[in-house]
């Protein structure tokens, strides 16, 4: 948009001009035509001053319409940017940042940058103008008196000055509450009906509004110097034109100086200082907008944990195997304690991998780094016989399909959810996948089918019913390594059992990990994986690990205990 950005400001220069010889014209009726009452040189100057109002109206209107078009499309790229930028973030980048601040970042801040970027376009040649004109200008008439004026302005730019260094620290403290803000207000919406089942509503509301109370008396302090520069400025301005009135004066009464010539010389001295609050005004939006640039700045400079820097573009996942090789991982660099440690584990292609542990053991962490959702810190995991880092994320995610453990859907269609899988799946391919999930069975009972609309993270549908949509559009892309995380916990253990069954018969070449708390959803996988902070304590078949494992043994035997009781 460098044509937008060059002509904005040069339309503004017309206005400039227009301005600067206005009241040149003015004191020439003055004391030319209104002195000698010559009539025909008032017309003839007059409408000299309407055509040069019409010439500056028509770069006006050019000037903004550019400085708008340049400022607009710039920030529209960059808000583009940003959300690029963070859709390549691995899972570790976006830890970085809460929810309630990228939105923040993608909104807020990228709003007061093209603010500031369409008033400074405008105010870019013409303030500096207005004041270089004006100021000549004002020499040309009477030296003394533009004395007056370059005295003033000194003092006018350190209150500048002074009020702007105050003022800017206290904005950026002003965006980082507003974070918080959007942060609380994201987090009590999106979990509103946990709020009202537990009755919470008036907490939440006392919450907020100290949040943004919070956020009210930061705004107060970041704008108190600020109000203080329009009624400093003004008095700067009114203690000028007094002197500038009293010295003046004097002069046209002692005949060295035309009363034209003092009346031109007021809007000159009124048009430097104007030009000063001008530059101050786009200083103090742009005080603003540099707190919220630096926001910006740091999502664009935010490297990706994990890219394809080393990836071969032809390669893809031929097959299911999988192997960690002495893996090695924390969430932390600077922390003690890993998350999983030596991780030696070796899974041939087609089979059916259960993965069982405690809360916090790592079960989803050895998972996630199949897919590179995380990068191992040590060691190396491989994916159908070669290092997860050789493959592009494109290429091992479209061979890897991942439930995890938070189900997502997405607002639009039950068709559309389903090919977030595989956009070119027709429909009897996801009618099948849905047989697969047993999503069929509530599918099919709802008015408008496949088309039925879902809200928002899926509010309108179950628990049971999100995770076997999710389940059947992971099927859907057919990969060569599925991971369901706990992705049943929510459905009976009848359908838990047909939705096994159907992928052993329908993705036989698959490999198929499970994690789950229940032993009864892998107790006849090929594998079981045993996980105990972050260490395997065993691995083997069932029967094995009955015989070996004490973990597996105290929590199948609480399990069946608990199975007795309940019935």
């Amino acid at each position: 948009y460098l044509s937008a950005f060059v002509i904005g400001p040069l339309m503004m220069l017309t206005e400039v001009a227009g301005e600067v010889m206005l009241p040149k014209f003015m004191s020439m009726i003055i004391n030319n035509g209104v002195a000698s009452r010559n009539v025909a040189y008032i017309g003839k100057m007059g409408t000299l001053m309407v055509l040069t109002v019409l010439f500056m109206a028509v770069g006006g209107i050019l000037g903004a319409y550019f400085s708008a078009k340049a400022s607009i499309s710039f920030t529209s790229d960059m808000r583009n940017d940003l959300f690029r930028k963070v859709q390549q973030f691995s899972f570790e980048n976006i830890d970085g940042y809460s929810t309630g601040s990228l939105v923040t970042r993608l909104t807020n801040d990228v709003q007061q940058v093209q603010n500031v970027l369409m008033m400074g376009l405008r105010m870019a040649l013409r303030a500096p103008g207005m004041f270089l004109g004006a100021l000549i200008m004002a020499f040309m008439m009477n030296r003394q008196l533009a004395v007056i004026i370059l005295i003033v302005i000194p003092f006018l730019l350190a209150a500048i000055i002074l009020i702007l260094k105050t003022a800017f620290p206290r904005f950026g403290e002003m965006q980082r509450k507003l974070d918080r803000l959007n942060s609380g207000i994201q987090e009590s919406l999106t979990n509103v009906r946990v709020v009202k089942s537990f009755v919470r509503e008036d907490r939440e509301q006392e919450k907020f509004a100290q949040r943004s109370d919070t956020l009210r008396n930061t705004a107060e302090r970041a704008y108190s110097f600020v109000v203080l520069f329009v009624p400093l400025v003004t008095l700067i301005m009114g203690g000028t034109i007094m002197a500038i009135m009293w010295l003046g004066g004097h002069y046209v009464v002692g005949g060295s100086m035309l009363s034209g010539d003092l009346i031109a010389f007021f809007t000159y001295a009124s048009e430097i200082l104007m030009s000063l609050m001008m530059v101050a005004m786009v200083m103090m939006v742009l005080t603003r907008s540099i707190a919220c640039g630096k926001r910006i700045v740091e999502v664009l400079e935010e490297q990706p944990e994990i890219t394809d820097s080393a990836a071969d573009p032809a390669l893809t996942v031929e097959n299911g195997e999988v192997d960690f090789d002495h893996v090695y991982f924390k969430y932390h660099k600077d922390s003690d304690a890993w998350n999983l440690e030596d991780i030696c584990l070796h899974i041939e292609s087609g089979m059916t991998v259960g993965i069982l542990g405690g809360t916090g053991s790592a079960k989803s962490t050895l998972v996630s780094l199949i897919p590179r959702l995380y990068e191992a810190t040590e060691g190396v995991v491989s994916v159908g016989g070669h290092d997860v880092r050789e493959y592009t994320m494109e290429a091992l995610r479209q061979g890897c399909a991942m439930v995890l453990q938070k189900n997502t859907l997405f607002s639009g269609t039950i068709r559309e959810n389903l090919r977030w899988g595989r956009e070119d799946a027709t429909d009897q391919e996801m009618e099948e996948a849905c047989r697969m999930a047993c999503a069929d069975e509530f599918i099919s009972r709802m008015p408008d089918g496949y088309d039925t609309h879902i809200e928002q993270g899926g509010t309108n549908v179950s628990g049971g019913q999100k995770q076997r949509l999710c389940i059947a559009r992971a099927i859907l892309r057919r990969p060569r390594v599925l991971i369901l995380d706990d992705s049943t916990s929510a459905v009976d253990t009848a359908t838990d059992a047909r939705i096994r069954a159907a992928l052993r018969q329908a993705l036989p070449g698959s490999t198929k990990l499970i994690i789950a708390q229940r032993i009864s959803s892998v107790m006849d996988a090929d594998l079981i994986v045993v996980l105990d902070d972050g260490k395997i304590s065993g691995a083997g078949t069932h029967d094995q690990l009955m015989a070996s494992n004490r973990i597996y043994q105290e929590v199948y035997k609480s399990q069946q205990e608990g199975a007795t009781i309940d019935g």
